[in-house]
Order: structure tokens, then C-alpha cells, then sequence
């Protein structure tokens, strides 16, 4: 018997089926099934499969704010801080995100900007940037802000590119990031 409960039953399921086989090629009944729960005890939880889209990013935006927060708390100069982002952008693309960015990934499938699942994507990667930005400043970077989209868009080419091209993408990431890094 599972013993979670079923609101996290079912974001743990949305979370690897949506992400593995894409929002709109899984259905809500099979959701409901591998997650072993009713219809009923989804529509208290969420409000709809949209719903239940947004609760799975939000999710994937606090474990990386976690991990940003967690790599903070262990110390080091700003510039081990953006060596730490760059290893923990390759190994998330490597062992966790392996079928590319689940915010790149969703977005494809909700094109309205103002869907409520855009939003959540347009405020995970402002956070990012800003996180970034700020990071590049302690850094003493110039153009701080730059140095953020750019790894930004260098994140995005590693979560997308070793899908679709593997392992030697990771190279060229680490080189280009650490570049843009000053590193």
C-alpha cells in the first residue's frame, strides 16, 4: 500500500508521466490510475489537469530554488557559487532533466502566454535570471545582467541539446559557460 497521500500520489505521478510522455499525450484517467486515487480526490486537490500542470512546475521551480539555496548555505566565494550553477545545470541535464527543460517542454504545449501554465514558467525563469544577475554582481562580472541570459540561454541549449544529442553536449557547455563566467 502506498502510504503518501494522494494529492502528492498524484504530483508525483503528473510529474514523471508529463514529463516523460508530455502534458497532452497523457490523459487524466491514466493519471488517476497509476496514481491510484478517484476522480473526486483530484478535483479536491485540483481544480483540472491545468491545474495539476501548474502544481508540477511549481514543484520543479522549489526544488531548484532548494538547490540554489542549499549550494548558498554551503558557502564559498560568488565565483565557486556560479562554478557550483554551471556543475549543477550539467547534472541535472545528465541524470535528472534527461528529455530536456520540463518549463521548455510544457510551454511548447500551452502557447497562450497567458495560460496559467505560462506564468509559472515566465516566473521560474525571471527568478533565475535574477538569481543569476545577482550572483554575476557579487562576482564583481561586468554586465551582470548579460552574463545571466546568457547562461540562461547556455541552460537551455544543455537541457535541449543532450536530449537530443547525449553526452557530448556537456563539454561545450561547460566551456561556453565557463566562459561567458569569466572562469
Amino acid at each position: 500500500m502506498d502510504s503518501r497521500k494522494p494529492r502528492d500520489r498524484l504530483l508525483q505521478t503528473a510529474t514523471e508521466v508529463f514529463y516523460r510522455e508530455g502534458v497532452h499525450g497523457v490523459g487524466v484517467d491514466r493519471v488517476l490510475a497509476e496514481a491510484g486515487v478517484t476522480r473526486a480526490t483530484m478535483y479536491r486537490h485540483f481544480a483540472g489537469k491545468e491545474d495539476l500542470v501548474v502544481a508540477w512546475l511549481e514543484a520543479e521551480d522549489a526544488t531548484i530554488r532548494g538547490l540554489f539555496a542549499q549550494a548558498a548555505s554551503a558557502g564559498g566565494t560568488p565565483a565557486e557559487l556560479l562554478e557550483a550553477v554551471i556543475d549543477g545545470i550539467a547534472a541535472d541535464a545528465t541524470r535528472l532533466h534527461t528529455r530536456g527543460c520540463p518549463f521548455i517542454n510544457a510551454s511548447a504545449e500551452y502557447p497562450d502566454p497567458e495560460s496559467p501554465v505560462r506564468q509559472v514558467v515566465r516566473r521560474h525563469r525571471a527568478w533565475f535570471r535574477e538569481t543569476l544577475t545577482s550572483l554575476a554582481e557579487a562576482a564583481d562580472r561586468p554586465q551582470p545582467a548579460q552574463v545571466a541570459a546568457q547562461l540562461v540561454l547556455l541552460r537551455d541549449a544543455m537541457l535541449v541539446g543532450h536530449y537530443l544529442d547525449g553526452d557530448g553536449v556537456e563539454p561545450a557547455f561547460r566551456a561556453a559557460a565557463r566562459a561567458v563566467c569569466g572562469l
